[in-house]
């Protein structure tokens, strides 16, 4: 197949010298090639420009609609929409034997030969499936985050790629929301460093190099703050919340460099995102200079109707447009309405310039003008079997795995277990391939995830007796069976044992019986942790929970893996449970990263990015809460203080815990000074030894508290945070420097500031055991 060298493709659109200085040749997107260097902006600029005045309204048009293959139209269909230059890029086509007819049609039949680009959902890991994002920011390892994303891109590129609807950065305090599991957690830092490092690994160097995709940061914004955790609900916000919590993840994605965009579903202070031109316009482009593309999310053109802002598609599709809704995700209102619009003088041409302009600009920044084919190459370079084992990265996975595994419960040292005797495996989840995989798992196979019993069983191998019982359904609730089977009722995700919960149970105790420890695997189908997986109850259900309390009867040691995508009512394992292991959905190789924590091949070293409450009735229980006038403390009266008298305070878990099989302690905090000059910085550290008879790792944590200020601030905050490896007795100190940015928030007047006066410092290993220091900022 002849490949579009740059000087081809410049001749065909007559546009001169452009492109003099782009790349040529073929490009495979295998893992290696060359890094590209692109034109400079202005010659960036000047193509676009001259391609622009050539294009037809209907053309233009055509750049701005995001079809998925399949779901909108069949691919002959979509053949000849993209051959009429009627489609900007298409989603869920996932192989290049499947993309290159698709680019052929727009970079050979087109009139103009305007290259489209492919995007897809690589949330976590595109055929390697890594461990959900909850479980990526539970490592409080920023070099795993990334790796895990350029793990991605190197595969995904390779299957012709060009683009990926990730990160989501959503701050989620709702643990009801399904979405949860999709996001890095509670705490804007944490979240913040998460979505630099993500987009850093999707992007690379360059969203132009063939082993790169283009990062559409997602989903903008705060959709994470939907009321009661429902799914596509409304958030109503001040500015100041929007700017000191929610935002922040976002700026950072965008200052990492992402190229993209995508807009949230929820409506905000009652202007839905998708028409909100104080968001896409006012904040996004004028106030913090993004330059790239945006894209709605699925149908949200259309759905400005259901919100009640839009009478009818025409003013769906003007409001989208006006508001800086660059490109509409399956949605017909742009193709629809945009041309009469514009005949008609109700929408300037300006405005449909400046939507294809962001649009042309992310393809030339993915390459694709200088080499349509950069990444899906001839189909002489085509793979043998897309889903060859070859193909795979199953030890980074693994590494990942184990990093983001948090030991919750440990009592009198029942982990790690010996390598020998009769273990026992039981659980819904313990041999479920699909689940351990979690939601937006992309390319990935559920034949070839390993599960918890498979783990056990390799760990061991003849050295201990392993034997298996499936012991319960996730649910015997036929209602929420049907409703998680919806998307596929001929391949359905939860199947259901035929026996009943009593026969099943019964089964599981006589396996118990026979066995030295238990180990049994608990939570949530993946399809309990997703999108329009929203719950009332954040209990673990009732068939599961009447397992454990028979397997606790036995008497036997109960070992608890979890597998969840959200913070779960844990109060009984907590009480119950010799041991239990917050595993959350650990991906295509999570059976065996489990095994090597569970045999101490492994020392765990996870802490939570989000709090754990004792019941729902506690949401939100997030950690860095707004300080109030009668705060609760504990040891002293409880009536006329901000708690509630039934229950105990405090969260089950806090924000940042995690045990390790080795412990630690912290000495207190020392200030360098206790006096910080404006513009100046200090320095405060902390000796951290690892005071038991094992190597391990921990995360020692900063947080800072503002004592007075013009607003009312947060108990505290983390600002920073260093994960560090000590052997068995040995001493570290840990310094953070502390500047003058890190003590401003946004006050009353949306102003960016640091107040004079009082500071503490607090480190520590979780958000509520610190070490605690003052100083002043003069």
């Amino acid at each position: 197949m002849r490949m579009f060298c740059a000087l081809a493709l410049a001749a065909s659109l007559v546009v001169g010298p452009a492109f003099a200085d782009a790349p040529s040749g073929p490009n495979n997107g295998a893992p290696g090639n060359a890094p590209v260097a692109m034109p400079s902006p202005a010659a960036k600029q000047a193509f676009i420009d001259d391609l622009i005045a050539r294009m037809t309204l209907d053309e233009k048009i055509g750049q701005l609609r995001l079809i998925s293959i399949g779901a909108d139209m069949p691919q002959p269909m979509l053949i000849k929409e993209i051959a009429a230059g009627r489609v900007g890029g298409t989603f869920n086509s996932v192989t290049r034997e499947d993309n290159r007819p698709l680019q052929d049609a727009a970079a050979k039949q087109s009139r103009l030969k305007i290259p489209i680009f492919f995007a897809y959902d690589i949330v976590h890991g595109h055929r390697t499936v890594f461990p959900i994002s909850l479980g990526l920011a539970s490592s409080w390892d920023m070099s795993v985050v990334k790796q895990a994303a350029r793990v991605a891109a190197i595969e995904a590129s390779a299957d012709g790629l060009d683009a990926t609807f990730a990160p989501m950065v959503d701050i989620s305090r709702d643990p009801r929301w399904g979405r949860t599991s999709e996001g890095f957690g509670e705490d804007p830092y944490l979240v913040s460093q998460s979505a630099r490092a993500s987009v850093q690994g999707f992007q690379g160097a360059s969203p132009a190099n063939p082993d790169s995709l283009m990062a559409f940061v997602k989903h903008f914004a705060l959709y994470g703050a939907v009321e009661g955790g429902r799914d596509y609900n409304v958030v109503d916000m001040s500015l100041m919340r929007m700017y000191q919590d929610y935002l922040p993840p976002y700026r950072a994605g965008l200052d990492a460099g992402a190229g993209g965009v995508m807009i949230a579903l929820n409506s905000i202070n009652g202007t839905p995102a998708t028409s909100n031109k104080w968001l896409l316009r006012d904040l996004l482009r004028d106030e913090w200079g993004f330059k790239g593309v945006t894209v709605s999310d699925h149908g949200a053109i259309e759905e400005l109707m259901r919100h009640g802002v839009a009478k009818d598609g025409r003013e769906a599709a003007k409001l989208a447009i006006e508001a800086g809704v660059d490109m509409s995700m399956a949605d017909v209102q742009y193709l629809k309405q945009l041309p009469d619009l514009v005949k008609s003088g109700a929408v300037p041409m300006r405005d449909i310039d400046s939507a294809v302009r962001e649009v042309l600009g992310a393809k030339y920044d993915m390459g694709l003008f200088a080499d349509p084919y950069r990444r899906i190459g001839n189909a002489a370079q085509d793979p043998k079997d897309v889903n060859a084992e070859s193909r795979l990265h199953r030890e980074a996975a693994r590494d990942a795995a184990r990093k983001s595994l948090v030991l919750l419960e440990n009592r009198h040292d029942t982990l790690p277990l010996r390598k020998a005797g009769r273990i026992a495996v039981i659980g819904p989840l313990a041999d479920a391939k699909i689940d351990v995989m979690g939601s937006w798992s992309a390319a990935g196979k559920a034949s070839q995830a390993v599960t918890l019993l498979q783990g056990v069983r390799d760990a061991l191998g003849k050295q201990a007796q392993v034997s298996y019982a499936r012991g319960a359904n996730i649910t015997d609730d036929p209602r929420v069976v049907e409703y998680l089977n919806f998307l596929d009722w001929d391949n359905p995700e939860v199947v259901q044992d035929k026996r009943t919960p009593q026969q099943m149970i019964h089964e599981a105790v006589q396996v118990a019986r026979h066995a030295d420890t238990l180990i049994v695997a608990v939570g949530e189908s993946r399809g309990m942790s997703h999108e329009a997986s929203s719950r009332t109850s954040l209990s673990l259900p009732g068939s599961q929970l009447a397992l454990l309390q028979a397997l606790k009867a036995t008497g036997k040691p109960l070992v608890v893996v979890l597998m969840n995508g959200r913070p779960l009512d844990l109060n009984w394992p907590k009480a119950n449970a010799d041991a239990m292991l917050e595993t959350w959905y650990a991906g295509t190789e999570g059976g065996h990263a489990i095994a090597d924590v569970l045999f101490g091949d492994y020392n765990p070293s996870g802490k939570l990015p989000i709090t754990f409450p004792r019941s729902i009735g506690q949401i939100p229980a997030y950690y860095n809460q707004l300080r109030i006038g009668r705060p609760f403390t504990p040891g002293k009266p409880a009536n006329y203080t901000s708690q509630y008298f039934d229950a105990q305070y405090g969260p089950l878990y806090p924000f940042g815990y995690g045990l390790s099989y080795t412990t630690f302690s912290v000495s207190g905090v020392t200030l360098s000074s206790r006096t910080m000059a404006r513009g100046g910085t200090l320095e405060a550290s902390v000796t951290v030894r690892n005071t038991g008879k094992r190597d391990g790792e921990t995360v020692v944590q900063l947080y800072l508290q503002d004592v007075a200020a013009s607003v009312v601030r947060p108990v505290k905050e983390l600002k920073g945070f260093r994960k560090i490896l000590l052997k068995a007795g040995e001493s570290r100190e840990v310094r953070f420097a502390i500047d003058e940015d890190m003590l401003k928030f946004y006050n009353a007047q949306l102003k960016h500031v640091a107040e004079p006066g009082d500071f503490n410092v607090q480190i520590g290993l979780d958000s509520e055991h610190v070490q605690q220091q003052g100083f002043v900022l003069q």
